[in-house]
Parts: structure tokens; C-alpha cells; sequence
């Protein structure tokens, strides 16, 4: 029973420190400084004024040309084509890479061309294709992600 009268008489005697504090604070005047009078109106006479003509504006500038938008397939090229000579070769695919460079390169020459790298994407499409319809439900789109290996903590 101590402990709550020793709280409740403690928590009236912040309560009066607030108020006394509070009052404090209102009594004080705080005085807010008159705004300065506005500037004095300036005189434009003899100043000269802009003429917008053709002449002075000049031609219109010159449209920018559209810009190639790249399919996917050649976007995901491109960041392999390292120095974009539209070819992508050996140390240009990651090192981790090598099996599936060697077979997306089916003529062997350590080169992969555009057309290899379409083929082989256009295979693994056919291949998810289960119905054959020429287009691929979620189920089937599953199939076309690659393999999870287990992978190897390097901490």
C-alpha cells in the first residue's frame, strides 16, 4: 500500500511541476516582429521589351530519332557481348558458364552467334510447350527456369 502512495503522491507532485511550468511559459509575451513595408514600385519606362517572332526564337529544334527497342533475348546477348562485336566468345561468358557455353555452341568453333544463342532459346521454348498451342501456362513456363544446384558457402 506504501508503494502506491508513494506513486500516486509522486505523480501528483509532477503534475504540479507541469502546471507551474505551463503557466510559466504562457505568462511570457512573445512579441512578433511587423513584417517590413513592401518594396517601392519600380519604374519600366525606358526599359526595353522582349518580341518573340520566329525570327528571334529561331526553327524548331530537330526530333530525336526513335530509338531500337532490343528484344529480350537480345538484351540478355548483349550482356554477355562484353566488347560488342556480335559475338561472344569463350572468356567473355563467365567462367561458371563454360558447360552451357559449350552447349549453346553447336558448331564448335568457340563462338557464339546470335543465331546459335535464338536456337537454343527457341528449342527450350518448344521443349516447355507441353500442348504445343504456342504458348505457355505458369505450369508450364516453370519448366524454364534453370536447375538449382546446391550451392557452396564461401564465408
Amino acid at each position: 500500500m506504501t508503494k502506491f502512495a508513494a506513486g500516486a503522491s509522486a505523480m501528483l507532485l509532477m503534475m504540479t511541476a507541469g502546471l507551474f511550468v505551463w503557466m510559466g511559459a504562457h505568462s511570457q509575451d512573445n512579441l512578433i516582429p511587423e513584417a517590413p513595408p513592401p518594396p517601392e514600385k519600380v519604374e519600366t519606362e525606358g526599359l526595353p521589351e522582349a518580341i518573340f517572332d520566329d525570327e528571334t526564337i529561331g526553327p524548331q529544334p530537330p526530333t530525336p530519332p526513335k530509338a531500337y527497342k532490343a528484344s529480350r533475348e537480345e538484351r540478355r546477348f548483349n550482356r554477355y557481348d562484353r566488347n560488342r562485336d556480335e559475338i561472344v566468345t569463350r572468356l567473355e561468358m563467365m567462367s561458371s558458364r563454360t558447360k552451357a557455353f559449350k552447349a549453346l555452341d553447336t558448331d564448335g568453333n568457340n563462338l557464339l552467334t546470335f543465331e546459335e544463342w535464338a536456337v537454343a532459346t527457341s528449342d527450350r521454348f518448344t521443349g516447355a510447350d507441353r500442348d504445343g498451342n504456342g504458348a505457355l501456362t505458369r505450369v508450364e513456363f516453370r519448366t524454364t527456369r534453370p536447375k538449382r544446384t546446391a550451392s557452396k558457402c564461401k564465408c
